[in-house]
């Protein structure tokens, strides 16, 4: 294991009150860094105060896009320490995003320790109250100063951190979405399996368009025939009709989320009916107007577990389980989020705790 380099920061920042996180605007006192070039593969893992960086304005990855990112969390656990909730399954996540694009993988065991470390140095800005989290971005971009359409030679790692509270303003209530029948997102083959910021680049002008409309989020269909359920701009989607949870299958335009996985283990543990497998918009709209439509919630590592009580496609609506809060979305959103704080055993494994 490579040492870490450490250069703490000589004034900490005030850390927000819980009740005034929002998501995404705080960062905390420190960063990990980390580069590649052909030579020395991945080295120099460092800890250094948070700030802005200098980049070439000629650096391939504001050209070509080429970079990858994730996304995962940690919570203050009950007994004090910090849980983070499935980072090797999201530091995994991050090298199948990395061999997408041709940026050199990395080790996954090395880059939990630094993630370890830099949580116990900015432990203080894990926040304590239920609903909260540190957020936790991984993030690499291409470094190379060359413009040229090739894999980059140099790249930089980072992680930086951000304590947060509820994803949505809505809270865990009933979000509106609106089916997008104009705009594709992803196709099989393409980027939409990974975490690439080109990939949440094309989602933009759709989540715009119906954020101007009153919804909360877009859904996305298939790219071919603007006909099968995909995904949802920042989430999973699942949809439960007679007793039944589907959830479109993981066939290379979909992201292979964290939280979905966590569900799907959790409802077959319960004996709950589910399946993998394509379904139409049609066929979810004709059971939202016969009341086979029980529930419709999103999954992913922001929200958690977003329940839908209204769905918009073309000029029809149907609201789901009156609009309100359907009883298996609250027992999913309720069951991870205990396991994330420690309120209840983990049994799958899912939690990596750093003592603090």
């Amino acid at each position: 294991m490579a040492e870490i380099t450490l250069e703490l920061c000589k004034e900490r920042k005030p850390i927000p009150d819980d009740d005034k996180l929002g998501f995404g605007v705080h960062f905390t006192d420190h960063m990990l860094v980390m580069d590649y070039n052909l030579e020395q593969g991945w080295h120099d893992m460092r800890i250094t105060p948070y700030g802005s960086i200098e980049i070439d304005p000629s650096m391939m990855a504001l050209h070509y896009g080429q970079a990858i990112f994730e996304g995962m969390k940690a919570f203050r656990g009950q007994e004090g320490g910090i849980n983070i909730f499935r980072p090797r399954d999201h530091f995994q996540r991050f090298n199948n995003s990395a061999r997408r694009v041709c940026i050199p993988e990395l080790d996954i065991e090395e880059l939990l320790t630094g993630l370890k470390k830099l949580l116990e140095i900015d432990n203080q800005w894990v926040p304590s109250t239920h609903g909260t989290a540190l957020y936790i971005r991984p993030f690499i971009f291409a470094t190379d100063q060359f413009l040229g359409v090739r894999p980059s030679h140099t790249y930089k790692l980072m992680i930086i951190l951000s304590p947060v509270g509820a994803y949505y303003a809505e809270g865990f209530n009933p979000v509106k979405i609106m089916v997008e029948d104009e705009y594709v997102r992803a196709v099989r083959g393409g980027i939409g399996a990974i975490k690439t910021p080109g990939n949440y680049a094309a989602s933009l002008l759709a989540a715009v368009k119906a954020q101007k409309q009153g919804f909360t989020q877009v859904l996305w269909l298939d790219a071919i025939e603007q006909k099968w359920l995909e995904e949802v701009g920042t989430m999973n989607i699942m949809v439960k009709i007679d007793d039944k949870v589907i959830t479109p299958p993981l066939n290379g335009s979909i992201l292979p989320g964290i939280t979905r996985d966590s569900t799907l283990k959790l409802l077959q543990q319960w004996q709950v009916p589910v399946a993998e497998e394509q379904i139409s918009i049609d066929e979810v709209m004709e059971a939202g107007r016969s009341g086979r439509l029980q529930e419709m919630f999103g999954t992913g590592t922001a929200a958690v577990i977003s329940p839908v009580g209204s769905l918009h496609y073309k000029d029809q609506s149907v609201a789901i389980n009156n609009g309100a809060v359907g009883e298996l979305s609250q027992k999913l959103f309720d069951e991870i989020t205990a396991i994330q704080y420690g309120s209840k055993a983990d049994d799958h494994g899912w939690i990596e705790t750093v003592p603090v």
